[in-house]
């Protein structure tokens, strides 16, 4: 008789912790909505970094390539490559959003470390990494799973619904679940990894603000690249798995 009062108390207790924040925020009220204006602007800062660096690679290209040339096409290069090493050869389509992927989360994990946080006054709280708010990392899972989806029915058709009951049927609510673990996987692994990683280098700096915190900062740039490695490898991966219907 007790059971329904219970789990409306539990999806309170988890509607509490949901609101849980980590320093100070500002967000902007727009109609019902509220939005988390810190992640907004560095999204913004890193959409203009990449699409200014995408207008300046393209516009004039070089028979003999200039090293900014050389550079954005070493980075094509490493996309193309991880693409093919996780999907096969039927890579080609996916580069795009692989390498969308590989370099918006790059840039907002560096834009945590690089980006002078004064450079533009808040009333609440610093400017910070998109990829420490968890909706951000969310949004980005989210769209691979669609992804996932979306190439194991175009390439298997209604049939790709099968590797759910591969092995054994048995085995149908695991497979099932597995999936739904993926998008959960990639953003909560990105997310605590980047908000650790900004919380340690603001408890150092306000304990001590010289020299200590640099090296923390630089391990920081490092761990920052290899997530978003993480992230785009298993995107990739994720893909090619779909397609291929192997485990």
């Amino acid at each position: 008789m007790n059971v329904l009062p219970c789990s409306i108390n539990t999806l309170n207790g988890l509607y509490d912790i949901s609101g849980v924040e980590v320093g100070q925020h500002l967000y902007w009220q727009i109609g019902d909505f509220q939005v988390h204006a810190q992640v907004l602007i560095t999204s913004w800062v890193v959409m203009a970094i990449l699409l200014g660096s995408a207008a300046i690679a393209v516009r004039n290209p070089q028979t003999v390539p200039t090293d900014g040339q050389n550079f954005f096409e070493y980075v094509l290069e490493f996309i193309r490559d991880l693409s093919k090493t996780q999907i096969g050869e039927e890579y080609s389509p996916w580069v795009p959003f692989i390498g969308t992927m590989f370099l918006f989360i790059f840039v907002s994990n560096w834009s945590g470390a690089l980006l002078p946080r004064k450079i533009i006054q808040l009333p609440h709280g610093e400017l910070a990494a998109p990829t420490n708010d968890i909706n951000t990392t969310v949004a980005l899972a989210l769209p691979t799973s669609v992804a996932y989806f979306y190439a194991g029915l175009t390439k298997k058709g209604l049939g790709y619904f099968g590797k759910y009951i591969q092995p054994t049927p048995i085995l149908l609510p695991i497979n099932i679940l597995e999936d739904f673990t993926k998008p959960l996987s990639l953003s909560f692994r990105l997310f605590g990894n980047i908000l650790a990683d900004e919380l340690v280098v603001v408890v150092l700096v306000s304990l001590v603000p010289l020299v200590v915190p640099i090296p923390v900062m630089f391990l920081g740039l490092f761990t920052s690249g290899i997530q978003a490695l993480i992230f785009a490898t298993l995107a990739a991966a994720y893909i090619g798995e779909s397609m291929e219907g192997h485990h």
